[in-house]
């Protein structure tokens, strides 16, 4: 079986991130990227698929240079080969991206397509279903457990107060939630091996002619957070109205 992992490498979760002088994008020097979370159990599924019957895995993603490092990471994980589809450092819309996926994914038929249920970052939350609708495959977000029997994948996904439990026929697109797996660490000698392990690299006008439907206008950072009001007193009648007032004509909450 042949595994298809789309996978995207963001700024660390940590990272202090600022906008450009232009506000078109964040100011990317000295920013520590790292493989998307989500990506990371999307990884692991696909290895412990491979640990079971001896499946191909590969990575897709799309980004500068520099996302070829995540590859690297991947690869030494225990994936077999990368693809990178070379693309310039800026904001492009989850359409875009997602046609360059598609286009690429119809020369390779995988079985099977994990992605994280959104890339940290910008958090659009739609390259896999976007993915899955221009390839006309069938789709599952947030799965917590999958399990492959006869080329259905039997998957569950949980709702507020409940759990959902699908069949769907491969191929087909599976994007994880959290608590899906418990990612591995790269050994020594995965990280030794993933130095010989093929990445092919692709130029993204030789995919789709850039399209965006959505215009990135600017970004701020969120203002910072004023000091907080304390009532002070033991009487609970005169904070109660003391903090009505406040509400009323100074937080004009009322």
């Amino acid at each position: 079986m042949k595994i298809c992992v789309l996978m995207v490498q963001v700024p660390a979760t940590d990272a202090k991130v600022f906008p450009k002088e232009d506000k078109k994008y964040i100011e990317t020097k000295d920013i520590k990227y790292v493989i998307s979370p989500y990506d990371e159990f999307a990884i692991e599924e696909a290895l412990k698929i491979k640990d079971k019957d001896g499946s191909e895995v590969f990575l897709l993603t799309v980004g500068p240079e520099r996302a070829q490092t995540a590859i690297r990471e991947g690869l030494a994980l225990g994936c077999d080969r990368g693809v990178h589809i070379l693309e310039e450092e800026r904001y492009f819309d989850s359409h875009y991206i997602s046609n360059l996926l598609a286009n690429y994914l119809k020369k390779e038929n995988p079985d099977l397509i994990f992605a994280g249920k959104l890339g940290v970052g910008f958090d659009h939350s739609q390259t896999g279903p976007m993915v899955a609708a221009l390839l006309n495959l069938p789709f599952v977000n947030c799965v917590v457990e999958v399990k492959i029997e006869e080329r259905v994948a039997k998957v569950k996904r949980e709702i507020e107060g409940a759990s959902l439990f699908y069949e769907i026929k491969l191929p087909c697109i599976l994007t994880a939630e959290k608590g899906l797996n418990t990612p591995r660490f790269a050994s020594l000698k995965g990280i030794m091996a993933a130095k010989k392990k093929p990445i092919e690299t692709i130029k993204a006008s030789d995919l789709f002619e850039r399209k965006e439907m959505i215009e990135l206008l600017s970004l701020e950072v969120p203002p910072q957070k004023g000091k907080g009001k304390i009532i002070p007193g033991d009487d609970p009648a005169k904070a109660a109205e003391e903090l009505y007032k406040f509400l009323k004509d100074e937080a004009k909450l009322i």
